[in-house]
């Protein structure tokens, strides 16, 4: 009785609370605008071109990643073809837009079958793929302080919920209880390491460090930190790409004094990178709430800022569609080639 609620409890907190968050943060997106002014925007406000080339922008952005994959597997012995991991990059992402993180289950799956390889090898080495991910959003998010520090400061200083932030990340108590449970988690490790579950758990550790520590050894480290570079600058890119789109966001693009748009890109872009950390269905919801945010800053009203936000968004999920059917297409032209992969 007790597993078999811990199985319902495991399957809420994947399954139904991220649809539930994805619903909420919707549902906040849209309460203070009006449907009528976004409907407008809509019909007369949109050069649809911008957003074909920020969706075309994309697929080169997925195809790096898998090129970026591949020298990681290589170094760790395992092959696959490039167009299967470019395949699995894409799947991935569609999945997730339906049940949040079970992309990342099925592209290690996909490709250890493919590659003949230990799940948790495969699995490793998408912990490192993370980890650079987020090595260079705390790099993009630096350089957004430097050069966007005082707009945002004033900005947070119009409202009370963002005087909280402020004063939240600037308490020595959440550093002070952060140090805490990171020594708590140490010693509990050290007490337990060698009780059967700690075994367990430390070999998984060493498989998935073996993955992860294949990027630093590995002879191809210098295209892995270009690959990264290049797949953060398409991203980039096809943000900025999308400011082209609306009069609202063009105007921003005409500033001198804003980097003719570029500093409202990266606020707005480095936001929506840690909103793409909270589980939801492909980011929607705090993807959104980030980009509108970042526009707030530079007067961006919110009907504007969410149809902004919604147009990108679902032209990238559109995109995210039509690579999953094509990743299905190719799984079964492969599969009929080869029964065994």
């Amino acid at each position: 009785m007790g597993s078999l609620n811990r199985k319902y409890i495991r399957k809420v907190v994947q399954w139904i609370l991220p649809f539930a968050l994805t619903a909420a943060l919707v549902w906040v997106m849209f309460r203070k605008v009006d449907l009528a002014e976004m409907a407008a925007i809509l019909r007369n406000g949109v050069d649809w071109w911008w957003i074909l080339a920020a969706m075309g922008l994309s697929v080169v952005s997925h195809m790096v990643r898998g090129a970026r994959w591949r020298l990681q597997l290589d170094h760790l012995g395992i092959r696959a073809p490039f167009m299967a991991l470019c395949c699995s990059v894409f799947g991935c992402y569609a999945l997730n837009i339906l049940f949040p993180r079970l992309g990342e289950v099925w592209r290690c799956s996909y490709i250890s079958r493919r590659g003949k390889a230990p799940f948790s090898t495969v699995f490793g080495s998408i912990v490192a793929d993370r980890l650079s991910d987020s090595a260079a959003v705390l790099v993009l998010f630096l350089l957004t302080l430097c050069v966007a520090y005082s707009g945002i400061m004033s900005f947070l200083d119009r409202y009370p919920v963002g005087k909280d932030i402020v004063g939240l990340i600037s308490s020595p108590w959440i550093w002070l209880g952060l140090t805490g449970a990171l020594l708590i988690c140490v010693l509990a490790w050290r007490k337990w390491r060698r009780s059967r579950l700690g075994e367990a758990l430390g070999r998984i550790a060493r498989q998935l460090w073996h993955g992860f520590a294949s990027v630093a050894s590995m002879p191809g480290r210098n295209r892995f930190v270009f690959y990264t570079v290049l797949i953060w600058g398409c991203y980039f890119i096809q943000l900025y790409l999308a400011f082209f789109a609306f009069p609202f966001t063009r105007a921003l693009a005409a500033e001198p004094a804003l980097g003719y748009g570029l500093i409202p890109c990266l606020v707005a872009f480095v936001l929506s990178s840690i909103g793409m950390g909270i589980p939801s269905n492909g980011g929607l919801g705090p993807w959104n709430l980030a980009v509108m945010f970042g526009l707030a800053i530079y007067g961006i009203p919110d009907a504007e800022g969410t149809t902004f936000s919604i147009v990108q968004w679902s032209g990238q999920a559109v995109m995210l569609f039509i690579l999953g059917l094509y990743t299905i297409g190719y799984i079964l032209l492969s599969r009929a080639k080869d029964p065994e992969e």
